[in-house]
């Protein structure tokens, strides 16, 4: 198993933190304002933060023209997709399904390599792919049985999780000679762009004053999530095994659910649990190391 050095375990740690609390605080931050706006403010205000953190560590910004296709693509899967699809979901959803649907995307990523980048599935993670399957099926259920649920919501979760998988596939593998960060940055100012464009056409007639729990979920996104998060989960991915993340993932939807719960008063359905516990369990399925044959 790959040996963390004390820099990468205080990255996840931090990283869990924010993520997780971060899905109660998104619900707060779209409840009365439109969503994609929502995720357009807090990229413009949290970009130039990512671009003073480049400057102060002196990592150079420049991305050769015949690299900037490979950076577009790495830009539609990890952020434009995610972003868009994720935060319209949190509006529909509870912010602890939200979570739960949204980690989803380990489990897509073990398929997608299994399928497509010649990775090994083993049997074990494919119970891992069931498990999950049925935690989705439990969720997929009770909004389908409830007369006020959204199933479209569940959907929109689904898609981005899909996306996000793919990303992370794409990432891991990219060539690219040039830092993390860099390509971080570069993608997260490609994605204000589509997120300020997609706001402008499809809120505009909605647009309205934030309120100030609007406003802290916006500074909480701008600041933590889009100057530190992302910029530490493409660090991470890019240049740790899957498995030194398992930890982290399997947490993060965990304090998700939990956090909503009791910050934001969501009710928790037995089928939340049930999905909780399969979530938990398909992940360390997928990504839990396996032990060394003994000589």
């Amino acid at each position: 198993m790959h040996k963390l050095t004390p820099l990468q375990w205080s990255l996840l740690v931090l990283l869990t933190l924010v993520w997780g609390l971060n899905w109660p605080v998104m619900k707060m931050g779209v409840t009365g304002f439109p969503p994609l706006t929502f995720r357009a403010i807090c990229l413009w205000l949290g970009t130039p933060i990512l671009g003073l953190a480049l400057v102060a560590m002196k990592v150079p910004f420049r991305v050769e023209r015949r690299h900037w296709p490979e950076v577009l693509l790495l830009a539609v899967f990890n952020m434009f997709i995610w972003q868009a699809l994720i935060i319209m979901a949190v509006a529909i959803l509870s912010s602890g399904r939200a979570a739960i649907l949204g980690y989803t995307m380990p489990i897509f990523s073990a398929v997608l390599g299994g399928l497509f980048f010649g990775n090994q599935l083993a049997k074990r993670a494919w119970g891992g792919v069931a498990a999950a399957s049925l935690g989705v099926i439990l969720l997929l259920w009770h909004e389908l049985s409830n007369l006020s649920g959204r199933p479209a919501g569940v959907l929109l979760a689904l898609g981005a999780a899909s996306a996000w998988a793919l990303g992370t596939q794409l990432l891991r593998r990219t060539q690219l000679p040039v830092s993390t960060l860099t390509i971080s940055f570069w993608m997260t100012f490609l994605t204000t762009g589509v997120m300020s464009l997609l706001a402008l056409v499809f809120e505009a007639d909605r647009w309205v004053t934030p309120s100030v729990n609007n406003g802290l979920a916006i500074a909480f996104n701008a600041v933590l999530v889009f100057g530190f998060a992302h910029a530490a989960w493409f660090y991470l991915a890019r240049s740790l095994p899957p498995v030194a993340s398992t930890l982290s993932v399997m947490l993060i939807p965990v304090l998700g659910v939990f956090s909503g719960a009791l910050w934001l008063g969501e009710v928790l359905h037995w089928q939340d649990w049930a999905a909780v516990g399969l979530m938990m369990l398909s992940i360390a399925c997928v990504l839990w190391p396996q032990k060394s044959p003994t000589s």
